[in-house]
């Protein structure tokens, strides 16, 4: 006796605003979650970086040391660091706990764009708008990087670290994947200022996003392209773009006030999420649960797949 398989459940898509936060720090430039997902970071352009609670929208940290904005920031595996970059071409390594500076790190000829931590949170890699991505050294006292990648022939807007890969994305139209530790170079050529790179959940593709108002997914081995997705506004901001948890999604932000959200494999608009009037700046994937962070001017949004109704019950009991 057989029985008809069970329907393969659509996955959800993190459509409900839970929350809007109000960060008071100017513009947001970037918003991440951290490695667990329980925690935001904001980046904002009054200089700070802010550490906020997840579930409650309350302000846990400021973090000041900066001359300029702060362009992006990134947590360490197990919490107790943050690193930062900034308008002021350097890089601060945070105390979590005490927000103090442990680290202020400069050799970067131009605003620091983007910033991240290894896995160990040994080395921190930083690209830049001089055209180098340099690598440091988190425990050595040494104030110099240990590596300097200059292939770039323009800034470099975006990197990702993926266990012993490196990818970059550069105003010059190239998305480069460094395999660290056998020394090699893949270099993909999009005709395009790339404003967004990462890699997929599983590890074999790349996205990479540009200001032709396309993201696309490349297989990483072969260069392939596996996938367009159109329909956004990306003409003239360093905007966004990410995968969902599982893959199943890709996501940009645009200059329309919208976050786009497209099927992988069919390449069809899944979801047209309406954030505000401007510019979505920032967007960030929960690592685990379907949930998603947006920026726009001065604020972050918190998006589930589902309203907490619960929570809302409690309070209003409460009050």
């Amino acid at each position: 006796m057989s029985f008809p398989e069970p329907r393969p459940q659509v996955p959800q898509l993190p459509q409900h605003l839970l929350r809007s936060i109000d960060c008071q720090q100017g513009a947001v430039r970037a918003v991440r979650f951290n490695a667990d997902g329980n925690y935001i970071l904001s980046c904002g352009s009054d200089k700070s970086l802010k550490l906020w609670s997840v579930s409650r929208g309350t302000l846990l940290k400021t973090y000041s040391g900066h001359g300029y904005d702060v362009l992006d920031a990134d947590g360490s595996f197990d919490n107790s660091q943050l690193c930062s970059c900034s308008s002021d071409k350097s890089l601060i390594l945070w105390d979590v706990a005490t927000g103090q500076v442990t680290r202020k790190l400069r050799g970067h000829a131009g605003k620091v764009n983007c910033v991240q931590f290894n896995e160990e949170a040994s080395v921190i890699f930083s690209g830049s708008l001089d055209g180098t991505v340099r690598s440091w050294d988190t425990r050595s006292r040494r104030f110099e990087p240990i590596q300097i990648l200059d292939e770039a022939r323009d800034g470099v807007s975006s990197l990702k670290v993926a266990q012993h890969e490196l990818l970059t994305g550069s105003v010059d139209g190239r998305v480069r994947r460094y395999d660290l530790r056998k020394g090699q170079l893949h270099v993909d050529f999009i005709s395009s200022p790339i404003t967004c790179v990462c890699f997929s959940q599983d590890g074999q593709c790349t996205l990479s996003s540009s200001l032709d108002s396309t993201v696309r997914l490349l297989d990483k081995s072969t260069g392939e392209m596996l996938g367009e997705y159109t329909g956004h506004k990306m003409k003239g901001y360093k905007l966004d773009c990410c995968l969902s948890g599982k893959d199943t999604h890709v996501l940009s932000c645009s200059e329309d006030g919208h976050v786009y959200c497209w099927d992988l494999v069919e390449g069809s608009l899944a979801l047209k999420l309406p954030v505000g009037k401007a510019v979505v700046q920032s967007l960030s994937f929960h690592p685990t649960e379907t949930r998603l962070l947006t920026s726009m001017e001065g604020r972050v949004q918190v998006w589930g797949a589902e309203p907490e109704e619960e929570e809302d019950e409690e309070e209003a009991i409460a009050t």
